[in-house]
């Protein structure tokens, strides 16, 4: 309220707009970054993405029996799967599951650093699931016990 005449302060749409661009005013959010499919690949099943920090991605490489398109920078590593290969899946921290293998907060796309023979980019969800399992110490989510 406003101490001089007792009123609430009338807000316009420009006010609500300005509030909420924040400090710095008329910059737009940056949209949602996405993992590039390498030419003359497809995506029969959709396309999703694991990461894990980058000193995991070398560890995980030689466990996988196949591994698919694989991106990284300097923080991280990332796995094309299949769209909903976290359907029942509880994907061990510190791994990162995207949908639509949308990046969250990058400001930039990583580099492609493996790219498999044939057409499909996926690494096999289960066995990249289970390598993870396996660095993090983590029980898979279908040998958990069950409470009653």
């Amino acid at each position: 309220m406003s101490a001089v005449s007792g009123r609430i302060p009338l807000l316009t749409l420009d006010t609500l707009v300005r509030l909420q661009r924040g400090p710095g005013g008329t910059h737009p959010p940056v949209p949602p970054r996405r993992l590039a499919v390498p030419d003359g690949m497809t995506v029969p099943l959709g396309c999703d993405a694991v990461s894990v920090p980058a000193r995991l991605g070398p560890l995980l490489m030689p466990r996988l029996p196949r591994v698919g398109c694989v991106y990284a920078d300097e923080a991280r590593w990332w796995w094309l799967v299949p769209s909903d290969s976290d359907y029942a899946l509880e994907w061990p921290a510190p791994a990162h599951y995207a949908t639509g293998a949308l990046l969250p907060d990058s400001p930039h796309v990583p580099g492609l650093i493996h790219r498999p023979d044939g057409t499909v980019p996926y690494t096999p969800p289960i066995p990249l699931y289970l390598a993870m399992c396996r660095l993090t110490g983590t029980t898979p989510t279908w040998s958990r016990a069950i409470s009653a």
